[in-house]
């Protein structure tokens, strides 16, 4: 997420925190370099200009100046700014979603098609069942693109939200009526309603969604936006801005861009808050915004928090409490346990997740791994161990030769590559011996080449 801005800027702040005094050359050198990372990055000239100056004002004052640690007291500076760029100054309460409305309150997606609207539908609604225990019902107001209404009807079964069917011959006003009715009815909590984007801004499509507006009501109108969309962010952000009283932002693809910083800009352009960042593919990929968690990830200064909740979230702590008791029972780490470990790094997001919310210099000290080919070795490790036999699962150290050759064809791989999973399983089950002593430095330096890449 917004990689080559994080790279930039968390040099910047390394060198910052590195200057014992602070002087106006320094200082200028420094914010030099910030404001070609932003610009790099895509972000508006005039919310760098802004942004460069509220910095300088504040890095040459007395606050800063008079610090035992001035080049740490203006990396402060410059996370503050940050955030407020994102957001902050608009209070904590600004990026959460309004109920405060007779059930159901409505919530009116807004964007250009291809901004990923349908697929933040059902993703928002998976969010709201799971984290805010609410009933949802969604319904598509897109009678134009006819893929639209399945495609919908698809990721909202998925994700175990209740669906409002509709037919391309009807009108889309209409359709969001008798949403309403039909959600006022079953106590539905909340209603989204996915309304129709084109490849471009036109009248017709103002008009269209701003009647939808007038005759629902929403609590929460959405302005969802593509972070690879560049300069053209902005312009959009304006002109739907203009046409919709806006209460909210939700950027996607933020995890396919390494520039992004357009996204950063709409903020600045429209005034309103970003309430989600969709930062994977996934369902479960759409994150409440925070804007000072996330200037601390674009500093290179990580989101612990963010990897705690979402361990937290995946992470299945009564399978994690029977391994612990069979590993200090004396039990052996098998095959199945292996495989349990595996997945449970898949439901928290996987290895790239996981890096992008660590700090900058544990990320450098993972030697410039390739994430994605160490998720597809976790996959392929996968493949292999679906191939055993169940005894074999058991007892690993029943599988020899002919074993592994039948293992191999079945998993569809070459032989070398499930002696390379016993390998990393045997890697993994003496580090499990070593934490039933309590060893869990020795655990920590032996997970040294675990992954593809970590070296």
């Amino acid at each position: 997420m917004l990689d080559n801005l994080t790279q930039r800027l968390a040099k910047v702040v390394k060198t910052m925190r590195g200057e014992a005094r602070l002087t106006e050359t320094n200082t200028a050198d420094m914010l030099r370099e910030v404001r070609l990372a932003l610009l790099e990055a895509d972000v508006a000239l005039p919310a760098v200009r802004e942004f460069i100056a509220n910095v300088k004002q504040k890095a040459l004052g007395e606050e800063v100046i008079a610090s035992l640690t001035p080049g740490q007291a203006l990396v402060g500076v410059v996370q503050r700014e940050l955030a407020s760029l994102m957001g902050a100054d608009l209070g904590p309460e600004a990026s959460q979603l309004s109920f405060a409305t007779q059930p159901p309150a409505i919530i009116l997606m807004a964007g250009l098609q291809g901004a990923g609207k349908t697929t933040t539908v059902g993703k928002l609604a998976k969010y709201l069942r799971e984290q805010k225990k609410k009933k949802v019902l969604t319904v598509s107001a897109d009678v134009y693109r006819p893929a639209a209404i399945g495609q919908l009807q698809t990721v909202t079964a998925q994700v175990g939200a209740d669906f409002f069917p509709t037919e391309i011959t009807d009108k889309p006003v209409d359709i969001a009526l008798a949403a309403l009715d039909y959600a006022k009815r079953h106590y539905h909590d909340v209603l989204i309603i996915d309304t129709a984007g084109r490849l471009g801004i036109d009248e017709a499509m103002m008009k269209e969604i701003s009647a939808i507006h007038a005759a629902v009501k929403p609590i929460e109108t959405l302005f969802v936006v593509d972070a690879m969309l560049g300069q053209d962010a902005i312009n959009t952000a304006k002109a739907f801005n203009d046409a919709l009283p806006l209460t909210g932002i939700v950027l996607t693809k933020l995890d396919g861009d390494a520039r992004g910083g357009a996204a950063l800009s709409v903020r600045h352009i429209t005034g309103k808050p970003i309430k989600f960042a969709g930062t994977a593919e996934k369902l479960d990929g759409l994150e409440a915004f925070d804007p000072t968690r996330m200037a601390n990830r674009i500093l290179g200064m990580g989101d612990i928090l963010a990897l705690v909740e979402e361990a937290q979230k995946g992470v299945d702590v009564a399978a994690a409490k029977d391994l612990a008791h069979k590993i200090k029972g004396g039990g052996k780490f098998d095959l199945n346990d292996f495989k349990a470990q595996l997945g449970q790094m898949k439901k928290i997001g996987g290895l790239s997740n996981l890096m992008d919310k660590l700090p900058a210099q544990f990320q450098q000290a993972a030697g410039g791994a390739n994430m994605d080919q160490a998720e597809k070795q976790v996959r392929r490790m996968e493949g292999i161990i679906n191939s055993m036999t169940a005894q074999e699962r058991a007892k690993p150290e029943l599988i020899k030769a002919s074993r592994k050759r039948r293992i191999a064809v079945g998993a569809g791989v070459q032989v070398q590559e499930v002696n390379r999973m016993l390998s990393q399983f045997d890697q993994m089950q003496s580090m499990m011996k070593k934490l039933k002593g309590g060893g869990m430095m020795k655990m920590m330096r032996g997970m040294k080449g675990m992954m593809p890449g970590m070296r």
